[in-house]
């Protein structure tokens, strides 16, 4: 079984999100629906999801330059998942990391 959600998301604008409307964010597997993230969620949180919003991000070519050459890169891709909780519904993501 593939692991869905990889690692919670804390930056500022996430902590903002949290707090007005109540709303975490995840990276999550590349190739995972909506469907299989809510489960997830409320399967390891024991929440209920009201709805998930999911971004794609494509991986960007680096060019490095060196005395010894050019050397090109790739960032990796990932997705990012944005989910509602009900109200009154919270995560602890401290105690559950």
């Amino acid at each position: 079984m593939k692991q869905i959600l990889v690692k919670p998301l804390f930056t500022e604008k996430n902590t903002k999100l949290q707090s007005s409307k109540n709303q975490y964010s995840f990276i999550v597997d590349y190739n995972a629906n909506k469907f299989e993230i809510k489960e997830a969620v409320e399967k390891k949180f024991e929440v209920k999801v009201k709805s998930v919003n999911t971004v794609r991000y494509k991986g960007k070519f680096k060019h490095i330059f060196r005395v010894s050459g050019r050397f090109v890169g790739k960032t990796p891709r990932f997705k990012k998942a944005y989910i509602t909780l009900l109200k009154g519904e919270t995560i602890n993501l401290f105690e559950q990391v």
